[in-house]
């Protein structure tokens, strides 16, 4: 349900290309460090969101999503279960067009809040997986 192809072909290709990566930090050896490498690659401005609002692959960091002062139009979540919950009603509340829960984040709760607030939900995926497959 929060993850069937024709939402993440829309979320990856039509919702607009701005990502707020929730979590990325300048620690290399972290998954989100290539993920937003790979979105990166694909067109997509990654816009770093961690407590500590490093500079990460050119773009400056913000420490909550709140701090960006412009829209993002997808909200990648890089943080555990038990707090992406709280990042995605964040998401809602900022405006963002969707939400993406990395591979392991599932929150049923969350994501139904997400998708009756009208946003496109993603959940349990990886977009640097998806997006080389949509050719």
């Amino acid at each position: 349900m929060y993850g069937d192809a024709a939402t993440v072909r829309k979320v990856l290709t039509g919702l607009g290309d701005t990502w707020a990566v929730v979590g990325l930090s300048d620690n290399a050896g972290r998954a989100a460090y290539g993920v937003a490498q790979v979105l990166q690659r694909f067109g997509k401005r990654v816009v770093p969101v961690h407590p500590r609002a490093e500079t990460v692959h050119g773009e400056r960091g913000y420490a909550t999503l709140a701090d960006i002062p412009f829209d993002v139009d997808v909200v990648d979540v890089f943080v555990n279960r038990q707090l992406a919950g709280a990042v995605a009603d964040e998401a809602v509340a900022k405006g963002a067009r969707a939400v993406w829960f990395q591979l392991g984040v599932v929150d049923e709760a969350a994501g139904a809040r997400v998708r009756a607030a009208g946003l496109e939900m993603v959940m349990d995926r990886c977009p640097a997986i998806e997006i080389p497959r949509l050719g």
